[in-house]
């Protein structure tokens, strides 16, 4: 297995870990510690980290263990704009770009939420929702505005999974999802930006709420902030 891989496998699983709170915000990375955990070099945990910190989600600091990072709520919310922005343009986009099997790909993976969602893990349908949004956004075809929506649904990754774990029903995560594909099969960019803008619509306050809480929650624990 190469270091790159390696590097990316490990990002993976500090990812979930801090999206399941294992690793609260304000929480140091001790690389040591943490690559003895892992079974792993330093090397490849150190290059995992860095992936990390480009997508926000860890804070480097000189000669110190880095950190979860601790979002302001001012700093989630600007994310929130630009993100429901990207997401309405990449749909308005996916809708004259799309080839029929992106389309098809793209149904299937709510087709996939439909079949697991009483019985999924629910960082497992997390992700697969995700993947419902990125795969939307690639389909618009503009590698500038994928690069985008990449980097702030990273930015916003756990926030996000915060607000999905408590608003989780099936309306919003099927349902919506699929008005989303019907807009995209009638390549109808007015509906799909109503379908979108619907789906989001309480996206930044129920974010904005749940981070206060996750915030709040870090503040109480003393084990943050320790390396």
């Amino acid at each position: 297995m190469t270091q790159k891989i390696l590097a990316a496998q490990i990002a993976n699983q500090l990812r979930r870990d801090i999206l399941q709170g294992k690793l609260p915000p304000g929480s140091a990375i001790k690389e040591r510690d943490n690559a003895a955990e892992l079974g792993v070099s330093r090397t490849p945990l150190r290059e995992a980290i860095r992936i990390l910190a480009t997508e926000g989600l860890v804070e480097l600091r000189p000669a110190r263990s880095p950190i979860v990072s601790i979002p302001t709520i001012k700093q989630i919310s600007d994310d929130v704009e630009v993100l429901l922005s990207v997401e309405k343009l990449s749909g308005e986009l996916a809708c004259a770009r799309a080839t029929e099997e992106e389309i098809a790909s793209i149904a299937d993976i709510v087709d996939d939420m439909a079949a697991r969602f009483d019985t999924a893990d629910p960082l497992d349908m997390f992700e697969t929702d995700m993947s419902f949004h990125s795969a939307l956004a690639n389909a618009a075809h503009n590698v500038p505005l994928s690069e985008i929506h990449h980097k702030f649904l990273a930015r916003l990754w756990r926030a996000r999974y915060l607000a999905a774990v408590q608003r989780r029903n099936r309306e919003r995560v099927i349902d919506h999802h699929s008005s989303i594909v019907d807009a995209l099969r009638a390549r109808d960019p007015q509906a799909i930006r109503a379908t979108i803008g619907k789906h989001l619509a309480n996206l930044r306050e129920d974010i904005i709420t749940c981070v206060k809480e996750d915030l709040a929650s870090a503040s109480d624990d003393p084990a943050t902030d320790n390396g």
